[in-house]
C-alpha cells in the first residue's frame, strides 16, 4: 500500500499537469510586416518595362516616388508604358529630348494620388500630373467607360490595358502608348513687349507739358497784341501827320 499511493499521486499530478500545459502551448508567430512598397520591383516582375524601368533611374525619379510612397499615405499611380511602346516612337524622338525633358516624361506618367480603376470615372479632368498641375501642357484628361480607361493628353491617344499592381498606396496600369506632354511639341507663347521707359526731363528731350504750353500760347498772344499796337499806332501818326 505504501508504494501505491505515491505511484497514484504522481498519476494525478500528470493528468492535472498536462492540460494545463496543452492549454498555454505559444501562440503562433505573427505574419512579418510587408516591406516598403517599390516600383521598380512590381515591374520587373512584371516584365516587359525594361525601357521605363531604366528612365525611372537615369532621372532618379523613381527615387522621388520611393520616397513619397514611404513618407506619405496620399499614394500614387503610375501609367508605365511597355518596352513596345517605346519602339512605337518616332525614331531618334527619344534620344532627342534633353535631360530635363526625360524628367518631365516621366513625371508626367505619375498622378500624386491614388485612382483605382472604378475612380477614374469621376476623376476631375483635367488631370494633375506630376509633372505640372492644373490645366496647361502638363494636364491630360482621364476618362472611363465601363470597364475601359482612356488617356488624352492633346499630343497621345492611349488606353489602359491592364492593372500591374496596386496595393492601395501605389496603383501600378500598363499603357498601349508613351504619354507625351504638348508642351514638347507647341512653342511656347511669345513673352510680351518690354514697357517703354518713361523719359526724364533732364533728358532734353522730354514733350512739353500742358503748363508748358498754355505758356508759349500766352506769349504768343502777348507778343501779336503788341504788333498790333505798334502797327495802329504808326498808322495813326501816319493819319494826322497828313
Amino acid at each position: 500500500m505504501e508504494q501505491i499511493f505515491p505511484l497514484s499521486l504522481f498519476s494525478l499530478l500528470l493528468l492535472i499537469h498536462c492540460p494545463l500545459s496543452l492549454s498555454q502551448s505559444p501562440a503562433a508567430p505573427a505574419p512579418a510586416p510587408s516591406g516598403p512598397t517599390n516600383l521598380t520591383a512590381a515591374l520587373e516582375k512584371a516584365g516587359q518595362f525594361g525601357i521605363f524601368i531604366r528612365l525611372l533611374q537615369s532621372t532618379k525619379v523613381g527615387d522621388q516616388i520611393e520616397t513619397q510612397l514611404n513618407d506619405s499615405n496620399q499614394g500614387l499611380t503610375v501609367f508605365a508604358p511597355t518596352d513596345g511602346s517605346f519602339s512605337g516612337l518616332k525614331s531618334g524622338m527619344l534620344n532627342s529630348f534633353t535631360d530635363e525633358q526625360k524628367v518631365e516624361l516621366i513625371q508626367f506618367h505619375v498622378l500624386p494620388e491614388f485612382f483605382s480603376p472604378a475612380q477614374f470615372q469621376t476623376a476631375s479632368n483635367p488631370v494633375r500630373t506630376q509633372a505640372g498641375g492644373g490645366e496647361g501642357q502638363f494636364s491630360m484628361n482621364v476618362t472611363a467607360t465601363g470597364s475601359q480607361v482612356n488617356i488624352t493628353t492633346g499630343e497621345t491617344n492611349a488606353t489602359v490595358a491592364n492593372t500591374v499592381y496596386t496595393d492601395g498606396q501605389l496603383a501600378v496600369y500598363q499603357v498601349d502608348r508613351v504619354l507625351l506632354p504638348l508642351s514638347f511639341f507647341v512653342p511656347p507663347p511669345p513673352p510680351p513687349p518690354p514697357l517703354k521707359a518713361a523719359r526724364s526731363p533732364e533728358s532734353g528731350d522730354a514733350p512739353p507739358s500742358d503748363a508748358a504750353s498754355a505758356d508759349s500760347s500766352g506769349a504768343d498772344c502777348l507778343l501779336y497784341g503788341q504788333v498790333i499796337r505798334g502797327v495802329t499806332f504808326v498808322v495813326v501818326v501816319m493819319l494826322l501827320g497828313v
